[in-house]
Formats: structure tokens, C-alpha cells, sequence
């Protein structure tokens, strides 16, 4: 949770200090926001290749190397001189935190009691709420203090003390298999349940990820809230979703598919009220805390169902979904800019991510109704 907390914080922490590294380095606004993009793509790219080729090595060492590329490149960053050679070091950072996510995962999954491997996961992401509760803020406050890079040698200061708890506290799993390699972990997308389980992550996150991709113009141009109470607004989503990823996760351990189908019908609910009444402050602001609290609640299930159902390559299987998320958020920040250019107007979002949603919902069932008829098919005397 601790490395999981640094890892997020040195993402989401760009949006913050992004105005201030523009200036100390001489480039645009639009250069620097750059640095968002490029992490992005190591991420969508590097998380599934890193991944892949380290089959071979025990997931304690692993990560705990992982760790340290990710503090040398925190560290790397607060003390680049010039513009290229910070682009160079957030690609480094970023290479690593799919595949240190992917091994966290099915670390936290395999040791926690059967039944319990939801909850497990959501006390793991529970480092990703709290980074942008707690993490973001005080990062931007640093820098604006004291420099963007103090800002990048706090954060690898963090991550240095979860490298010192993984080596004291994490038990050393083997991989899948001592004898596996490149190919046969990449056989794992034969499956047509893996698949679909990667496929309900990027589907079922898109809506909402647009929506929140562009909330503080929501806020402001739909809503009416002053810029100055969109910072509450987004501690709300927080704090929303952190209660959403424990919640999420004891849901998921009694009763996954049906949790996972009730509970993206529910966000698909939220957003068409967003847009039907989030012109109304107060309705908005309510609605605010509850899309924060579902659009998390979902996660920790989706995780445990790639986990589920790779269990041939679990780590792989993870480390694409993670890459599914984060292609799903640039492409949801695409359409959505795009409804905007069409000029279908800011409030067109919510019901466009809602109908985006309601695929998730599809693909979401059909899991469900392949799952019932597997358990019906392995029952004595079915066929």
C-alpha cells in the first residue's frame, strides 16, 4: 500500500507542480503536460513487455527492483538539469509501476484466506486513494514551497521506505512456474474469460473516466460552483472513493459477478442523474461523492476477476489490465474532447459515458452467464 501510495502520488502529482516545471525548465504548458502522456504510454506499453520477460524471477526480488528503479527515477527527476532528461526519467519510473502493481496483486490475492482475495486487493488500492486524497495535495503544496523537486525526492523517499517493508514484511511467492517463458504466459489470451475480463475494465471504466476527465468544467459550467470550491469537490470524489474500494471489495468476496453487474448499473444511474440534474449545485455535490465511491467500488472486483480467470499467468493477465485502464482513460479524455468539439455541449459527457457504461454492463453479464453455465455443465449428471 505504502509503494502503491508513492507510485500514484509521483502520477497524479504532474496536474499540480506542471505550471512551476514549465517555468524552471523554459517550455510551454503543452511540453510539459507531455510528461502526463509519456507516463501514460510507459505504462499501456512497458507494464505487459517488463512483465512478460521477468517470468522468470521470484516476485520478491522482483520487486523489490522494481522499487528501486522507481526511486532512482523519482530521484532521477528532481535533479534532471534540463527538460529531455526529466522526459527520460518519468518513462523510466513509469516502465516498472505496471508490472510492481501486476506482482503487488497476486501477491495480496494468493496470501489472504479464499473468499477474502477482493478485500485484499481493495486494502492494496487503498494506497491509490489516499494519494489522491493526500498524496496529490501535498506534493503540490511542496512544490509550490519549496520546488517541483522536492516534490520528486519526497516521493522517492516514500517509496524508499516500501522497499525497506516489502524486503522486511513480504512473503517470497515463486512465479506460475519455474519453467515458464515468454510465449507460454502470453497463451494466457486464448482465453476467451481473460479476455472479457480485460474487456470489462476498459469498457466499464470509460464512461466514468471521461466524466472525470473534464469534471472541473463540469462543476464550474453546468453546475455553477466557483473555482474555488472545485478542490473540496474533488476531496469529496476521494474520500467517496475510498469508502467505495473497501465497500467494493467485500462485495466482490461474497458475490462477484452479481456485485460487478449491480454496481456498474449503478454508475451508469449516476451519471444520467449527473446529467439530468447536475445543474442543481446540491444534487451535484451529492452526486460527486457517489460517482467517486462507485467508479472505485468496481475495482478491486475487476482485479480479483483477471486474477481468476489467468490463473495460468496471473501477473501478465493483470499487467494488461492495468494497461486497459490507462488506454481507456486516454481514449475516454479523446471521445470525450470530442463531444465537446462537436458542439454537443459539456453535459452530453454524462449521458455519452453512461451508454459507454451500459456495454461495460453487457460484456459484464455475458461473464456472468458463461460462469453459470460452466458451474451448470461440471454438475453431476449434466452434459
Amino acid at each position: 500500500m505504502v509503494c502503491v501510495f508513492a507510485s500514484t502520488t509521483g502520477e497524479f502529482v504532474i496536474a499540480g507542480i506542471l505550471p512551476a516545471i514549465a517555468d524552471d525548465l523554459k517550455v510551454s504548458i503543452s511540453a510539459a503536460g507531455l510528461l502526463v502522456t509519456a507516463y501514460a504510454i510507459g505504462m499501456i506499453v512497458g507494464g505487459p513487455l517488463l512483465t512478460a520477460f521477468t517470468v522468470r524471477f521470484s516476485r520478491k526480488p522482483l520487486m523489490i527492483w522494481l522499487i528501486a528503479v522507481s526511486v532512482i527515477g523519482n530521484l532521477a527527476s528532481a535533479a534532471a538539469p534540463g527538460y529531455p532528461l526529466l522526459f527520460a526519467a518519468r518513462i523510466l519510473t513509469s516502465l516498472v509501476t505496471s508490472t510492481f502493481f501486476a506482482n503487488a496483486i497476486v501477491i495480496a490475492a494468493s496470501t489472504a484466506p479464499e473468499g477474502k482475495q477482493a478485500s485484499a486487493v481493495s486494502r492494496l488500492a487503498f494506497g491509490m486513494n489516499l494519494s489522491m486524497i493526500l498524496g496529490a495535495p501535498i506534493g503540490t503544496f511542496i512544490g509550490t514551497h519549496t520546488g517541483w523537486r522536492a516534490t520528486f525526492l519526497a516521493i522517492a523517499l516514500c517509496g524508499a521506505v516500501g522497499l525497506l517493508l516489502v524486503a522486511r514484511l513480504v512473503p517470497n511467492l515463486p512465479h506460475e512456474s519455474p519453467r515458464t517463458s515468454v510465449r507460454s504466459e502470453w497463451r494466457v489470451f486464448r482465453s476467451p474469460d481473460v479476455l472479457i475480463a480485460i474487456a470489462v475494465t476498459a469498457i466499464g471504466n470509460a464512461g466514468q473516466l471521461a466524466a472525470f476527465t473534464y469534471l472541473s468544467p463540469l462543476l464550474t459550467d453546468v453546475s455553477g460552483f466557483g473555482e474555488e470550491s472545485v478542490a473540496l469537490l474533488l476531496l469529496a470524489y476521494g474520500v467517496g472513493a475510498t469508502l467505495g474500494n473497501f465497500i467494493g471489495g467485500r462485495l466482490s468476496d461474497r458475490a462477484p459477478m452479481p456485485s460487478q453487474v449491480s454496481l456498474l448499473a449503478s454508475l451508469a444511474a449516476c451519471l444520467l442523474l449527473f446529467g439530468l440534474f447536475g445543474s442543481v449545485a446540491s444534487v451535484a455535490a451529492i452526486l460527486v461523492f457517489l460517482m467517486g465511491a462507485l467508479a472505485f467500488s468496481v475495482i478491486p472486483g475487476m482485479q480479483t476477476r483477471v486474477f481468476a480467470t489467468a490463473r495460468s499467468a496471473p501477473t501478465l493477465a493483470i499487467a494488461v489490465n492495468a494497461s486497459a485502464y490507462q488506454l481507456a482513460a486516454a481514449l475516454a479524455a479523446w471521445w470525450g474532447g470530442a463531444i465537446i468539439h462537436l458542439g454537443f455541449g459539456l453535459k452530453s459527457i454524462y449521458f455519452a459515458g453512461a451508454c459507454v457504461k451500459a456495454a461495460g454492463i453487457l460484456l459484464s453479464g455475458c461473464a456472468w452467464l458463461r460462469d453459470r453455465q460452466t458451474r451448470h455443465i461440471g454438475e453431476p449428471g449434466s452434459i
